[in-house]
């Protein structure tokens, strides 16, 4: 069997999308599992070791290697995959899986689907039946309801598997070093401006996890974010220090390592949940039940879109929803968390 995966971003999207490929290859452990993805996310996929091969497409903003959409499919189709699947459920994921030429391609129903005529592009529905993928009757998690699409291969999926390799990293053993390996995670940016809380309210859970755990917090940034990690880190009154410029592998290092991360709905915290690092999620535009982290441990602080904002990029209420949530809340949540693995406190300050 060959089975390609088409989930082209983004970085959180494709993380939540990893336990299809590992369900894949435990009910196909000799099937070719090819996966289809953006020349910007590749990295992550590069340490997914249950992939055989990653096929690179180049986006409308980013060149860095990889095939144009033309190109892409005629190397899709030389492949001659049996089962394409489509998690994205996007007009050019579903295109793209379509023209694969794989005899069955398997999406979303209408309601769970992005784009809504991606559904016609499906020879292969899955229906998770509860209303649509914002509908406030669907309560499981995005993971969840992705690996129901194997549903249709009659693969019953167990407890979510993310097999993601163990890497080292300059920047980690950099952080290490200069922590003495105590440190926490924060991460102000997003690609969503209203998924951003303030950065003074960061530098204060910062100044906290100092205080009472002796905690060094270190700030992350990507593209773009560096100014605001700076002003976490000059808010912080010494107790945060800015991240190296990283990548993906070094942000799965950084995070194998920290004690704790304190993150908003973004790809760098789902990395973190992944890898089983203790999570505090801030939540604003969108569902902690759907997005948040993984473990029971784990703690979300959120006002469920209260400027009913619910899944758009840009809030009606100029980020009332991030902006009602105090520094004192997320404190809280803090200690909810590390008070709930202590031993992992402990390993991380031994």
């Amino acid at each position: 069997m060959r089975f390609l995966i088409v989930r082209l971003g983004a970085l959180g999207d494709i993380v939540h999308a990893i336990p299809v490929v590992a369900a894949l290859r435990r009910a196909f452990p000799d099937a070719r599992i090819d996966w289809l993805v953006s020349a910007k996310h590749r990295e992550i996929l590069d340490l997914v070791p249950v992939i055989d091969r990653r096929l690179v497409i180049n986006d409308r903003t980013d060149a860095r290697g990889g095939s144009s959409m033309l190109e892409a499919i005629r190397e899709l189709r030389t492949a001659r995959y049996d089962v394409a699947i489509d998690p994205q459920g996007l007009i050019k994921s579903a295109l793209l899986a379509r023209a694969s030429g794989a005899p069955r391609v398997i999406g979303f129903s209408a309601t769970y689907v992005r784009e809504r005529l991606a559904r016609l592009l499906y020879t292969d529905v899955y229906d998770p039946g509860r209303g649509g993928l914002y509908h406030p009757r669907e309560t499981r998690h995005v993971v969840e309801i992705n690996l129901g699409l194997l549903t249709r291969l009659g693969v019953s999926a167990g407890r979510p598997e993310f097999p993601i390799d163990e890497v080292e990293s300059a920047p980690a053993r950099q952080i290490r070093e200069r922590t003495g390996g105590r440190y926490a995670l924060l991460n102000p940016g997003a690609a969503w401006p209203n998924k951003r809380w303030p950065p003074a309210r960061l530098a204060d859970v910062a100044r906290a996890l100092r205080d009472r755990h002796d905690l060094m917090s270190v700030v992350l940034w990507g593209p773009g974010e560096e100014s605001l990690a700076q002003d976490v880190v000059a808010g912080a009154g010494g107790a945060a220090v800015l991240s190296p410029p990283t990548g993906i592998a070094d942000i799965v290092a950084l995070s194998r390592g920290a004690a704790l991360m304190v993150s908003g709905d973004t790809g760098p915290a789902h990395i973190a949940s992944a890898i089983g690092t203790p999570v505090v999620g801030i939540y604003g535009p969108t569902r902690p039940v759907r997005n948040g982290p993984l473990s029971p441990h784990d703690v979300t602080v959120s006002r469920d879109a209260i400027c009913q904002c619910h899944h758009l990029r840009r809030c009606v209420r100029d980020r009332m929803c991030l902006l009602d949530i105090e520094s004192g809340e997320v404190v809280g949540a803090v200690e909810r968390r590390l008070a709930a693995e202590p031993s992992r406190l402990v390993d991380r300050m031994s």
